[in-house]
């Protein structure tokens, strides 16, 4: 056992139990994975369904929990109820987090557990509002606490033989929405309908971002698919129509996560 696992497994076993918020991609599904081995019964995963959450992830979570016997509950939040959250301002991750804890917390208590988050170091240097609402209630965050990186978490799952040690990040859809747009249930299902056909293309990394009130689809692939989604336009195009959105372009920079972090500066403080 690696010295990361140990030092994981050390800090989970501090806690009488835990609940861990678990969407099913590589932190979350590692530390949901570490905590079912160190606390057995006594730790819960939790996965929060919500317009944001696409159905493929779900499943993926779902399959997850399934194949390695974890205890697993779905819930419901409301963040998309919450106005401030659907104006998507640069503090929506703030109360994104904020729902998500508030449908977590009954069940912690009843359970007399820790809510546990998978951060790991690399995310304290990121624009992650969703922190300040983690730390606001008390969640702990066993990853960073056990000095994992992103490259660690997947290198420790490789060593474990679990299948999200190569999952792509996929954050939720609301994160493709730009900022200052309003986030509706409407604009998050034409992203997850475009990204589900631009997959069935052949572009298992991608991301659709919505500009212009949802009506500009723009389309990230990585670079060096960039030319073939060229050759594809019109299969790119007609897959992104057909899933709701008025205009298709291409971004010629490639793929890059938190692309949509370049406008933080134009928006209030």
């Amino acid at each position: 056992m690696s010295d990361p696992v140990e030092r994981l497994t050390a800090r989970l076993r501090e806690e009488e139990a835990v609940v861990v918020a678990y969407s099913g991609g590589a932190d979350s599904a590692l530390l949901a994975f570490a905590a079912g081995r160190a606390l057995g019964s006594r730790a819960l995963a939790v996965t929060a369904v919500s317009p944001s959450l696409a159905a493929s992830e779900r499943s993926a979570a779902r399959a997850f929990a399934r194949e390695h016997g974890l205890a697993h509950v779905e819930v419901c939040t409301d963040e998309i109820e919450r106005p401030e959250y659907t104006a998507n301002g640069r503090d929506r991750c703030y109360h994104c987090k904020s729902a998500l804890f508030d449908a977590l917390t009954p069940l912690a208590a009843a359970m007399g557990a820790a809510v546990a988050l998978g951060t790991n170091l690399d995310d304290l240097g990121d624009h992650r509002p969703g922190q300040r609402a983690a730390a606001e209630r008390g969640v702990i965050t066993p990853l960073v606490d056990a000095g994992l990186t992103k490259a660690d978490v997947r290198a420790v799952s490789r060593e474990l033989g679990l299948v999200t040690a190569e999952k792509p990040a996929a954050p939720c859809l609301a994160s493709r929405v730009s900022y200052g747009d309003p986030v509706t249930p409407e604009v998050l299902a034409r992203i997850e309908a475009a990204e589900a056909a631009l997959r069935d293309l052949g572009f298992p990394v991608c991301r659709v971002r919505a500009h212009a009130g949802g009506t500009l689809a723009r389309i990230e692939v990585p670079k060096d698919q960039i030319a073939r989604a060229g050759e594809l336009r019109d299969h790119v195009d007609a897959a992104v129509r057909g899933a709701g959105f008025t205009f298709c372009s291409l971004d010629l920079s490639g793929f890059a996560s938190g692309r949509l972090n370049a406008l933080l500066p134009l928006l209030p403080s």
